[in-house]
């Protein structure tokens, strides 16, 4: 006598639940390995220093785009697992540490789905006396080089597209991303097709038609440099000289995944006090958690840091692309669920 068909699918529900425990990314695994290995060749080669900084802090970013995971010890002392190593970092380049990199595990809460996970790998390095233009360059070097390490992984365009983030909004949308309103915003995405639920400010329907609707419209395969960033959107990037109202920061994109996130970095603290404030401000009105702020970091840019550009490279997601994978599931060995 056969199992009943309620006995079959219990069946399989147990076995797929005993399965959980088996990573995710065989097929990845490997390429992770070469790729961790690329990613040191390239910059190490340039004369860069390893290093390595602490993954929990007592202060964290106030930056209202991203979320900090707070940890807790059963003493009570508690403190913030980094959202990128950033902070620490800019502490030894203000100590004269020199250029340097770090291969990071990194946190960030509210982040989920198929490119996004709460902890990730972030490659993260800085360049004394380079400005963004100059560092948006090695980025795009080290992607193709790095594309070019094994003969089958996935490789971008030869040729690059460079568009300044303003021409990108008026030219797509029409729109001004220095005047336009939260109204006019919301009124460009209901024209393109997008629904959103709940309030957003200016900055936040300036990111979601970026990811949104920008975005997607990038050429498959083609990498795309996006500079010259709202200062609202770029509290530790220095004002842009070309472009007032504006900061020298850039994000690489491959085909419509962001990979990159790069600044000439602000080395002013009167500056970086008046924009954490209104980063407080920002999150108070959205009604966001307030970590503490960093105070060491605070110190450090006191200090001096000196003049240099840095940036933070999510290494799935350039891993997906070389890969040609989807979900960011598929390139880590355990993901939210199976960690």
């Amino acid at each position: 006598m056969g199992r009943r068909p309620g006995a079959s699918r219990r069946l399989r529900d147990s076995e797929a639940e005993a399965a959980t425990w088996r990573p995710c990314a065989a097929q990845a695994r490997v390429h992770r390995a070469r790729l961790n290995t690329a990613l040191r060749g390239f910059l190490t080669a340039r004369g860069l220093l390893e290093v390595e900084t602490p993954i929990l802090s007592r202060g964290a970013p106030l930056d209202p785009g991203v979320e900090s995971w707070r940890a807790r010890a059963p003493d009570g002392t508690a403190g913030y697992l980094h959202t990128s190593p950033e902070y620490p970092m800019k502490r030894l380049l203000a100590d004269g540490a020199g250029d340097i990199f770090q291969l990071a595990r990194v946190f960030r809460g509210e982040e989920r789905g198929v490119r996004h996970n709460p902890e990730f790998s972030m490659l993260e390095w800085y360049r004394l006396g380079f400005d963004d233009r100059r560092l948006a360059d090695e980025v795009l070097e080290l992607v193709h080089a790095v594309a070019a390490a094994e003969p089958n992984w996935n490789r971008p365009q030869a040729s690059v597209r460079r568009v300044a983030y303003a021409d990108l909004f008026e030219e797509s949308l029409g729109l001004n991303p220095l005047a336009c309103s939260a109204e006019e915003c919301a009124v460009a995405a209901e024209r393109e097709g997008l629904g959103i639920i709940g309030q957003l400010d200016r900055d936040g329907w300036l990111d979601a038609l970026m990811a949104m609707v920008l975005a997607p419209r990038f050429a498959p395969g083609q990498l795309t440099v996006v500079f010259d960033y709202p200062e609202s959107q770029a509290v530790l990037a220095r004002p842009s000289v070309r472009a007032p109202g504006y900061a020298s920061r850039f994000e690489l994109y491959w085909g419509d995944l962001e990979l990159a996130n790069g600044f000439h970095e602000l080395n002013d603290p009167v500056i970086f006090s008046a924009r954490q404030g209104q980063d407080f401000e920002r999150r108070r009105h959205n009604r966001q958690t307030i970590p503490e702020a960093d105070g060491f970091f605070a110190l450090a840019m006191a200090s001096g840091l000196p003049d240099c550009a840095g940036v933070a490279l999510g290494v799935d997601r350039l891993l997906m692309c070389l890969l040609g994978e989807a979900d960011i599931a598929r390139v880590i060995d355990f993901p939210w669920g199976r960690a």
